[in-house]
């Protein structure tokens, strides 16, 4: 190969950046972006009172909890509650898996299913499964009792657990009664 064979390679790659880069700066002249002072749309979010703290919950729009209740339907909640029973189990006297027993939950008094072993964070919470507790437990466990051992994500929607909740009851604690729909 001779000079004047490596003098067209050579010039054949510095012409080709060459023309990238005026394509980029045409490009840049003909298509310049301009970004409004203001956004066009205003998202507004709901203060916390200056709190801002992971306990400063923004209320849940919608119907109440009482309102979903009443209106839930346990065979929904049924199929819900097989994405649980990879870890619990609903019979009575059933045997626990890695989560305790679920029968007759509704009502009993937290961390207290003979045979397992409860989180630290869960036999501190103390008090009693409330229809409001496993509603909060069940949108999101790690936040309505923050170093409990059970790793689930949750359930977003509020159909969904009222639909699990109202499962829940029929196993042994359908006397409980409902909340009041608001």
């Amino acid at each position: 190969m001779d000079n004047f064979e490596l003098n067209k390679i050579a010039g054949a790659v510095l012409g080709g950046a060459l023309a990238v880069v005026a394509i980029s700066e045409i490009a840049n002249i003909a298509v310049s972006p301009t970004f409004p002072e203001q956004n066009a749309y205003a998202i507004e979010v709901a203060s916390t009172g200056g709190d801002s703290s992971a306990a400063a919950e923004v209320k849940e729009e919608g119907p109440s909890l009482g309102a979903l209740l009443a209106s839930a339907d346990v065979a929904k909640g049924e199929k819900v509650f097989k994405k649980c029973s990879a870890c619990h189990t609903t019979e009575e006297g059933g045997a626990n898996k890695i989560g305790p027993n679920l029968y007759a939950v509704l009502d009993r008094a937290k961390a207290s299913h003979a045979g397992f072993s409860y989180s630290d964070a869960m036999v501190s919470h103390g008090g009693t499964w409330t229809y409001e507790d496993l509603d909060a437990f069940l949108k999101k466990p790690k936040d309505f009792i923050n170093g409990t051992k059970m790793s689930f994500a949750g359930l977003k929607k509020a159909d969904d657990r009222a639909d699990l909740i109202a499962y829940l009851r029929t196993l042994g604690t359908e006397s409980t009664p409902l909340p009041a729909a608001e």
